[in-house]
Order: C-alpha cells, then structure tokens, then sequence
C-alpha cells in the first residue's frame, strides 16, 4: 500500500467530518487511515451510520439474518484464484444436491428457527461440465436457473423459509425469472478492476462472469427490476487502493440510480490452501476497518453495510466503530461453504459482542426491513403470504414469535375482477386525469438526479446543450466531488450513459465511434461494435467531402449545424439509391428545412406511390387497454398507476369481451389489446384475454400484447418465449403490436425507463413471434432524450430484422407527447419532436425502409391534423385506426381525442386528393358486412362517443 501525506490526510478527514463531497481521490487518500487517522475517520462514519439508523426508527440496532446454507451445486464455469468453493464433478457424489437434500436442509433449518435459506451456487456449471448438463437433462430442468427457482418454490412451500438467492451472473429476463419466488437476491461486485480480470494469474483471469463491466450490468438490472440487491467488494486479492475506491463509487451510482442495494458487504480476503492465492498474505483488520469506514461515508446513512462476522477475528467493536449496522447471515446449522475454515460465531456470543459496544442485536428477514415496509414494487405478491407470516408489520424485522410453516407458492388466482376508475377511456376526454402526477413520483422512478448524471447534457437540438443543475442526492451521502463516476472507466457503456452522439440538428463524423456501430447492433450501443461510446466527433466533424467547423456552417432549407451543400448531396443520394444512405447522410436528411425539406418529402413520396400507390389506408379498431396498474417504472409513461391510485383500473374479462362485442357491433376489424404490467396478473392472464375477445366476437382480429409483456407473461409461467407465442396463438392471438420498442439503444432506453425489457429482449421476441407465424408491427418513439443518430440506427435495426424474417406489417412513428410525462415534468426530457422533425422523420423513414416495410404509418392521437396532412405528402400511407378509445396518449397530455370517426379520417385526408380506403389488420379489404357495420356507425361505438352541447 502506497504511502500518502499526512497533510493530506488531514484535509480529506476534514471534509468528511464537515460532511462535504469527496471525490476518488480523497476517498483513496483515507483508506489509508491508520492510527489516530483512522480513529477520526472511524469516529466520521459512526455518526453518519447512528444518522441512518435514527432516521428509520432503529436506532441502536445492529442486524443479522438467521440463516441456513444450501450450497445447490459446487459446479461452475469460472476458475477465480482464491476459491475453494468451486470444484471438479469427480469430487462430488452428484453435480447438484438433489430436492430431497435441499429440503432437508431447510427443515433442519426451520426446526432451529432460521428465517433465511440461502442458495449459494457457481455460475452456470452446464457451459463448462458435461457432467451437470447431464444431470439437468435428466431431471427435466432447462438449465441451473430452472432448477434454484424449483427449489425456492419448494422451500417454500415445505418449510417457510425466504430463499435468497447467489447464482452469480443473471440477466434482466434471469431476474423476471427468479423475483416472484425469491424476496431478495444478490451477487458481490468484487471490484471493477479490469487487470485483475484480463491479465493471465491474477485473481478473475479465465472467468468470463467475473467482468467488471457484466457484473456491474446485474446490479443495474437487478434495480431495473425491483429486487432488493445484496452486493459489496473483496479486499485483498490483488486490487489496488484506488481500485477499492473506484468500487465503491461504482455501487453508490447504482444505489442512488434505482435504489436496489439493500446492503454492501465488505469482505476482507483470507487465503486458503489449495487456491492459487494461498501464498497471499489476509488483508489486515485495519485495512477492512477503513474501506467499511469509507464506504459508509460514501454511500451515506440509508445504504446498509456488513461485515461477515466470521472473518473478523474478535474485532467486533473495530468493525462496529467503522459504521457496520448489520453482521449477515449466521447460521446455527450449516457452516459457511464459502470460507468453511472460519465457523460462524454462536449468535449469543454475537449479541453480547453487539451489546459490549452499546448495540442491540435483532433478527431481520433476508429482505431488508425498508423493503419489507414498502411492499410493492420491491416485493413480488406470490411471497407477500410468507414475508408476512414472519415481519413484524411495523418495523420490518423479523418477529420474535413467528412460527415457522411451509405456505402454497402459486400463482395469483385470475385477478380480473374489476377495479378502480374502469370508465377513464371516456372521462379522460371529459373529467381527464385526477393529478398531474403520481403521489411516488419523487423515487418510483429512481433517483432523478442520479439519472441526469447519465445524460452527458440536456437533450437539446443544437450542440449548445446546458449541463443540468446538479442538487443534493436523496440518499443522504455526498456527491462526487469530481462530478465523474469512476465505473465509467470499466464499462463506458453501462455506466456513462446515453453516448456523447450529436444531439438533434447537429453532425456526425462519418467513421467516428459514433458512427461505427453497425445497424443491427442492439445491446450497449456503439461500444456493442468496439467504439467508445462516448467516441462521438462534436467539433469539427466529417461528412463525405472533408472536415467542416460547425461553428461556421449555415444555409439556406437547413437547420443549424448542416451545410446546405451536404444535405442536397444526401438529397440526391436519396433519390438515386434509398436503402445506400449512410448514416451521416440520413442525420443530414433529418435537419433538412424549407426547400430542402419539400424536397425530401417529394422523394418519399415517390417512393411510397411506387410501394404502394395513393391510397390512404386506415382500420376500425378498438384499443383495449386492461389494466394501467403497472409498476415497471417507465419515465416517459403517465398511463401506469399503482394500484391504489385514483386514476387506477382494471377489467374484467367479462368487460374486455363487452368492449370487444360492442366494436364489432360497430365494424371493427380488429382490438388491440395492451395493459400495465400488473403484478397479479399471472402470466397466462393475456391466454384468458385473447381467448374471452375470440368466444364472443369469434371474428375480431386480436391484435394484442407488447414484447414486454410477452417477457412478462413467459417469465411468470417459466416458460420459454417460443413456447408461450405459441400458447398465445392458440389462445387467438392474431398479431403482436411492436411497441416497447421506444429507442432500440440501451443507453436511451435506461434512461427512459427504470425496468422495461432491453433491446435485445425486444429484438428475441420480435423476430421469435415472426418465427412463429405471428406477424407484428414496428415502432419508434422519438423525441425524448434521444438525438437524430439513433433516429437513424432504429430504423435501419427495423429493416434488418424485415430483411431477415419478413415479419413486420408496417412502421409506425410515435412522436414523445410531453405534457404529463414524468421525465419531462422531471425537467430531463425535451418537450417532443418539432413540426420539422415529424416531417422528416416520415420521410426519411419512407427512405430507408424503402424495399423492406411498404406500409409507413402516422400517429393522429400524438400529431395534430396539420401535421398528419403534411406527412401524407411525405412518404406515409395509412393513418392507423379509429381506435375508439385511446387512454395512453391522452393520460400523457395529447389533445387530439381519444378516436377518430370514418369521416374525420376522410376529412383530414381530402385536401391531399388521395383516395382512402378501409383496411383489415393485414392490409386486406374488409368483407362487405364489415364494411356497412363500419359506415353505419362512422366507425365508433355509441358507448365512447362524446355528447355534443345542445345548441
């Protein structure tokens, strides 16, 4: 360890007395606290952890959680330095413990009062033994996941104990999979050294899940998606102080970002023999005293931090005075399978220990008293029986008295008995929404301002974005100094956001990292394609004919940024050869205005009456949103609600099959049916939509259900997402609507949305459907805090998906509508596409698809009738639906109703001289009976119409 001044020292134990901002530098700086130094900075820590536990009601108290160990397998893919947990199958009797050992444990465990059974396992052993393959197969799991989430099931149905669960790397769908039978989970970061993982003998080497950069992905998606996250660093395998610093910067971002991280455990290394590291001589108690000291500072009073107790020696008081308020998992049964050199202490010994340094000792569950209390969304409803069956209702904590007994696991019993205000579809048109806003506005989305650390300005349309107003983090702990997140260095495209691409109206570098990720590329962004992604050209930028300063580019039918000469050489492009844009040459296109802009819809134009001739083209429908009750945490949505909101709702099946009767009494064609993730819907709940639509208007096309909630519904019911398309076919679903698809880029997509499917997970289900036989639609929504760039990147992913499976029936542009939204209220998203944009945009998307996507379709519920008309001039050719009742846009503030009449729909396209026709789902003609049902009723129900004033 590398020696700093003891003035320096000083200075950084003054900050952190006076509670100011430290930076990485300083932090480093106190690790190396020893002496009086760490005294004082013991002292600094202990305040701040006695600050936390007041403002929670515990004041005084110290926890630990009575466990036992179920190690399910010692099998796994990594070859980690120090690890004597994993080993060879030869030295097994089995690769897994079966069910009958895995519930004896937790009997065991039961009889003796434990609470928690915790699953310890290695990383996905069937990627590197044939030997757990094996078994897998002959016990009828797909793979480990399947088999940890059947013995949670059973644990607790047999015994009553909480599973938590330690399988390593999991994947956002991994943990959709495992929340519902699990009330927390976790996985240590270790450390974000990237040198200890890519060079050959140090301690990751040669174990793909140890990736710095994959392993700080699970946190974020374990935030993303609700779970209450174990996690914490190892000390003394080889990182460097600064390294430890960088780490617990790394996991505060996270903390503050999504508010997951129930505790941070802080381990020191102890070497063992028969490792590779047992030469490594214990990382000293003084050393872990300082890094559990720093982290506390760090991350603040609300974050939980623990200190194993086993590996402490006797230094209880030491680890207590560095600002500890829990000591883990101890078990009276199974001893620790991961350090099994070092027994867990008696918890008597532990409690006279706690209370030597004036603490008391109390059990918690494996869920975190905060997250206990809180409920939803942290706590799946399938385990609210058996959390309950032990907390005590008003702290938390574990209950003294609780019996221990094994309650039915299942999933929620239909869930459709009608609730809440299930008239919105027509009082939003009238009474509208009851607040502008969610009373949990402030945190169910995350941490606001954590989430404007992500973008590296304001979404702006020029290059002169304001950097946003940094203000205090709610987690009670000091921002960076630097105002730099140090994980940034490990994994650029996890942890620096949206890229540094050109915003709106400004150029990109042909060639740059900013241009070289390949249109198909889905996850991370240009850094999926080997760029940076914050290698964006933003000064001086390239366009085909040499380096042009932006500063001194104007021109006549171009927005500021672009030289007039480069967007008519695209435009002449465009016109020569459609689908061999650049994309330098489509962003051109997008600030394209005036003469310039006429001249991009005229080509789009042409293109779309050799598509598809002049017809405009609409469909009767009717949109049948289920249930708003959603607790995904999408920013960019005012539609969802919790369930106890006043604008909350949820139908029956009898009322969804109403809706249905009463569209097709009308001439509808088609329903489209989405809703909120609701989370006691089980996962076959969308099989008992379709199926109640197709019983009573067996003729209606059932157009219904997103890529999220296809996720959703395939991981509630375990099942694959091929097999649950299938199963949804059957039920009578017609087609998929491709929406969820916002921006298919992460880096935008996190910042949209706390907890929505990734774009690969879209991508998986899209082309899975076409697979099928399922055709679907796509969809972007633009104009948020997104740039032109990936604009162009989408839609060139939409069409090499076409050009690959064929799938898609249209394109449909969604401008972001802003009024209501919470990332614009938030003041981090612009307030939607200009007029210019939406012109544009159509066109270019005519343009692009050209040859792939015949079908571009516009959003009448998010642009206004002018615009709509300009648009059919410009490459567009179907106005979507009547819709009947459109409750999601209008919840976000559009003006433009909620459906449109036949005869609005011919009015707004009459002044084009374009004739317009009515359509089926697939672009078919209707039948005659359809057909004169439609004009009798001007293509809307009675029952949604508005009342107009007598006069």
């Amino acid at each position: 360890m590398s020696l700093v001044s003891d003035s320096a020292l000083r200075r950084a134990l003054a900050r952190a007395r006076d509670g100011k901002a430290l930076d990485v530098t300083e932090v480093t700086v106190l690790l190396h606290a020893r002496g009086e130094h760490l005294d004082a900075l013991l002292e600094h820590a202990s305040r701040v952890r006695d600050a936390g536990l007041r403002a929670v009601g515990r004041e005084g108290i110290i926890t630990y959680s009575k466990k036992v160990f179920i190690p399910l397998t010692r099998l796994c893919r990594d070859r980690c330095g120090y690890c004597t947990f994993a080993t060879a199958p030869h030295k097994l009797p089995a690769p897994f413990l079966s069910p009958d050992e895995v519930l004896e444990i937790a009997r065991q465990g039961a009889a003796m009062g434990c609470k928690e059974a915790l699953f310890t396992l290695g990383d996905r052993p069937e990627d590197r033994w044939h030997q757990a393959r094996s078994w897998l197969d002959a016990h009828g799991y797909d793979d480990t996941l399947s088999y940890v989430r059947a013995m949670a099931i059973g644990v607790l149905e047999e015994t009553g104990l909480l599973p938590h669960l330690n399988p390593g790397v999991l994947t956002w769908r991994d943990l959709q999979r495992l929340k519902p039978v699990a009330p927390s989970m976790g996985m240590m970061l270790e450390t974000t050294s990237r040198r200890l993982f890519e060079e050959k003998g140090e301690a990751h080497y040669g174990s793909p899940d140890k990736d710095p950069a994959v392993r700080l992905r699970v946190l974020e998606d374990a935030g993303r998606t609700n779970v209450p996250f174990t996690t914490g660093i190892l000390i003394g395998i080889g990182e460097t102080v600064e390294d430890r610093a960088e780490s617990i910067f790394a996991i505060r971002r996270v903390a503050r970002e999504y508010g997951g991280i129930q505790e941070v455990i802080v381990q020191n290394f102890r070497a063992k023999p028969d490792t590779a590291m047992r030469g490594l001589p214990d990382a000293s108690l003084e050393e872990l005293a300082a890094t559990i000291a720093v982290a506390r500072l760090v991350l603040g009073p609300r974050v939980r931090i623990q200190a194993p107790p086993n590996l402490v020696d006797s230094e209880y008081a030491l680890m207590i005075r560095a600002g500890i308020d829990d000591w883990g998992g101890v078990s009276p049964l199974t001893p620790d399978h991961v350090n099994p050199e070092r027994p867990w202490p008696q918890i008597s010994l532990l409690e006279d220990r706690t209370a030597e340094s004036g603490f008391q000792l109390r059990e918690r569950l494996t869920i975190y008293p905060e997250y206990v209390v809180a409920g939803e969304p942290w706590l799946d409803p399938r385990l609210f029986a058996h959390v309950a069956a032990l907390a005590d209702p008003a702290t938390g904590l574990a209950r003294p008295d609780a019996v221990l007994r094994g309650l039915p696991w299942q999933e929620p019993d239909g869930g459709f008995a009608p609730s809440g205000r299930v008239d919105l579809h027509v009082e939003v048109d009238t009474s509208g929404r009851t607040h502008d806003r969610r009373d949990d506005f402030d945190h169910v989305y995350g941490d606001w301002t954590a989430l404007r650390d992500r973008l590296p300005s304001t979404p702006a349309t020029t290059p002169s974005s304001t950097t946003p107003s940094s203000t205090a983090p709610s987690d009670g702990a000091p921002s960076d100094g630097a105002g730099s997140d140090p994980a940034a260095r490990v994994a650029p495209s996890a942890a620096a956001g949206v890229p540094a691409v050109p915003a709106p109206g400004a150029r990109v570098a042909e060639g740059t990292a900013a241009d070289a990720a390949l249109p198909g590329a889905v996850a991370g962004s240009a850094a999926s394609a080997g760029a940076p992604a914050d290698g964006g050209a933003v000064g001086g930028v390239t366009a085909g004919s040499g380096t042009v300063d932006r500063a001194s580019l104007a021109g006549v039918g171009v927005a500021s940024g672009w030289a007039a000469g480069e967007v008519w050489r695209a435009l002449r492009r465009a016109a020569a050869d459609p689908g061999g844009l650049s994309d330098a040459e489509a962003v051109a296109l997008l600030s394209a205005e005036g003469e310039a802009l006429d001249e991009l819809a005229a080509i789009a134009d042409d293109l779309r009456r050799q598509a598809v001739g002049d017809e405009v083209t609409y469909v009767v429908n009717r949109n049948i949103n289920f249930t708003n009750v959603c607790y995904t945490g999408c920013r960019f949505c005012a539609f969802a609600q919790r369930r106890t909101d006043a604008d909350a709702y949820t139908l029956s099946l009898d009322q969804v099959a109403d809706r249905a009767q009463e569209a097709w009494d009308a001439g509808a064609t088609e329903v489209c049916m989405q809703g909120g993730i609701h989370p006691d819907l089980p996962g076959t709940a969308y099989f008992d939509l379709a199926k109640a639509v197709k019983e009573r208007t067996p003729g209606m096309h059932v157009h219904a259900f997103s890529p999220m909630e296809v996720i959703n519904g395939a991981s509630r019911t375990d099942m694959s997402i091929q097999a649950w398309l299938e199963a949804a076919k059957e039920a009578g679903v017609d087609s998929l609507p491709g929406t969820a698809a916002e921006i298919l880029d992460d880096d935008v997509r996190w910042v949209l949305t706390k907890g929505k499917l990734p774009a690969k997970e879209w991508v998986e289900v899209i082309t899975t459907a076409h697979k099928v036989g399922i055709p679907t639609t796509s969809t972007m929504m633009y104009g948020h805090v997104d740039n032109h760039l990936h604009w162009v990147r989408h839609i060139k992913l939409i069409r090499s998906l076409q050009e690959r499976t064929g799938g898609f029936s249209e394109f449909v542009l969604l401008p972001f509508v802003h009024t209501s939204a919470p990332i614009y209220l938030a003041g981090i998203a612009r307030p939607g596409p200009t007029a210019q944009e939406n012109r544009a945009v159509h066109a270019l998307a005519r343009i692009l698809l050209h040859g792939a996507i015949k079908n571009i379709q516009c959003s009448w519920v998010k642009l206004r009738d002018d615009l709509c008309r300009h648009v059919l001039q410009g490459g567009v050719n179907d106005l979507g639906g009547t819709l009947m009742e459109e409750t999601i846009s209008r919840m976000a503030g559009s003006e433009n109703g909620s459906y449109k009449t036949i005869s609005e729909l011919r009015e707004m396209v009459e002044v084009t001289g374009r004739p317009v026709r009515q359509r089926t789902t697939e672009y078919g003609i209707p039948t005659d009976e359809r057909l004169a049902a439609s004009e009798a009723s001007d293509g809307v129900c009675k029952s949604v119409r508005r009342v107009l004033p007598m006069a």
